[in-house]
């Protein structure tokens, strides 16, 4: 096994759930050459990363089938050994199929994974967690044990946030792509009044989340409160979480940030339920949720830009002293 390609072109948070496999393969055959295929505005996740040999980056905003077609092109050239396709979708299958790889594998829900020489079903749900459901990719090369998220902060991301380190410190990532994944903004503001003011609180997110960040320090009034959202790279955001008293999140990407480093963390579950299999796994991995049985939750695997029962009780239920026994 000498040239493997793993396929991940989702969410970032996809894409790090993605990384127990390239973990495992680079423990099984160490002097392979690992490249990941993943969409743009991902790729700084694994800048100056150990082992992987490259990254290949597919820019699906502008000339998305074009800039496809080159890169199916470029896969068919490197004669890969293995890929590993963790994608459902049909131009991921094409891509496989034509490979030319020895081994192709990926997931049965996959229109064309009738061309893989692999095909494992895949399914969501009973406690499974989507680690274990990407590392049944490639378990019969390998070992049936379990392998954690993991990426790699360099030393220039643990220096550029270093001065933020100097005492007691919190993070928030308040934001989510979904609105019922997103804990509301006066529960967040809730969260930091009952945080000591002794301690700051660093707010993190994506450029487009300052507005949020704003509106959450605003209505805190807490004295060391600070809005970094868009002041980070996803490295330097994970070096900073390393050293927190605890990371609180939404079931979102910063959660499985959270987890490649094994930093503290409470992830707050609103309309999606833990057994998923999307949860936490770090050491210290903390989950909080409604305690009422709702009959409406979950209302679904990803989330709705509104509240289907216009009431959103799934995430105005959870308590404060919930989010505050995690302090």
């Amino acid at each position: 096994m000498k040239k493997i390609l793993i396929i991940q072109t989702a969410s970032i948070g996809d894409v790090i759930l993605a990384t127990p496999v390239a973990e495992k393969l680079h423990h099984h055959f160490p002097g392979a050459h690992i490249d990941f295929l993943l969409k743009k505005g991902t790729e700084s996740l694994f800048t100056g990363h150990p082992f992987l040999h490259d990254v290949l980056v597919w820019d699906k905003q502008s000339h998305a089938y074009l800039n496809f077609d080159k890169l199916m092109h470029r896969v068919w050239h490197e004669k890969y050994d293995l890929v590993v396709n963790m994608q459902r979708f049909f131009l991921t299958g094409l891509m496989t199929a034509f490979s030319r790889a020895g081994i192709r594998t990926g997931f049965d829900k996959n229109p064309l994974s009738f061309c893989f020489t692999r095909k494992i079903p895949h399914k969501i749900g009973h406690g499974i967690h989507e680690t274990r459901r990407n590392l049944s990719l490639v378990r019969d090369l390998t070992d049936d044990l379990d392998t954690k998220p993991r990426i790699y902060p360099r030393e220039s991301d643990l220096n550029h946030v270093a001065p933020f380190k100097s005492g007691l410190y919190y993070t928030l990532s308040p934001a989510s792509l979904w609105f019922t994944k997103q804990f509301p903004v006066e529960k967040w503001a809730s969260l930091a009044k009952q945080i000591s003011s002794d301690a700051t609180i660093y707010l993190l997110g994506s450029p487009g989340d300052q507005k949020l960040g704003d509106e959450i320090l605003s209505q805190s009034g807490h004295p060391g409160i600070k809005n970094l959202s868009g002041k980070l790279t996803f490295l330097q955001s994970a070096a900073l979480m390393m050293d927190a008293r605890m990371n609180f999140t939404n079931d979102s990407a910063p959660m499985h940030l959270a987890s490649a480093v094994n930093a503290p963390v409470t992830a707050i579950y609103c309309s999606t339920v833990p057994e998923f299999g999307f949860g936490p796994l770090s050491d210290d991995a903390r989950i909080v949720e409604n305690l009422e049985k709702l009959p409406c939750r979950p209302c679904g695997l990803h989330g709705y830009t509104a509240c289907p029962e216009k009431h959103f009780k799934c995430a105005f239920g959870i308590r404060n002293e919930q989010l505050t026994s995690q302090l």
